[in-house]
């Protein structure tokens, strides 16, 4: 009966109790977009978020975190989108945030991890 309780926790914690957007995707600038963006999170890991091929709100998206490498198409909305368990938002000039969801090997706790990244 804990596992049901464990696999319910932690979509939950995944899910993060979004509330989804209302709003239509519509073409973005490049420019505040495409490049390199690198930052640490609070345990001192470092990330790369590598974004090209912007075009129209569709970009193309290479993650490095660790030993985690992903890549992925991606729909940008209301300035953000998302890469596997990360969400990635520009929040200015050549600054953004990324949130990951992050799940224990050894406990199978889920927690979101968030950080700042620029670009450059």
């Amino acid at each position: 009966m804990s596992d049901i309780w464990n696999i319910i926790s932690s979509n939950y914690v995944t899910v993060g109790g979004a509330v989804p957007s209302n709003s239509k995707y519509v073409a973005v600038d490049p420019e505040k977009f495409e490049g390199s963006w690198k930052g640490k999170y609070a345990n001192g890991t470092s990330f790369e978020v590598a974004i090209s091929s912007v075009n129209g709100f569709r970009a193309k998206v290479k993650y490095l975190s660790g030993g985690t490498t992903k890549y992925q198409d991606v729909l940008i909305r209301d300035s953000s989108f998302r890469i596997g368990d990360s969400k990635f938002m520009v929040t200015g000039t050549d600054k953004a945030q990324i949130a990951t969801v992050v799940t224990s090997p050894v406990t199978g706790v889920s927690t979101m991890e968030k950080a700042a990244a620029t670009r450059g």
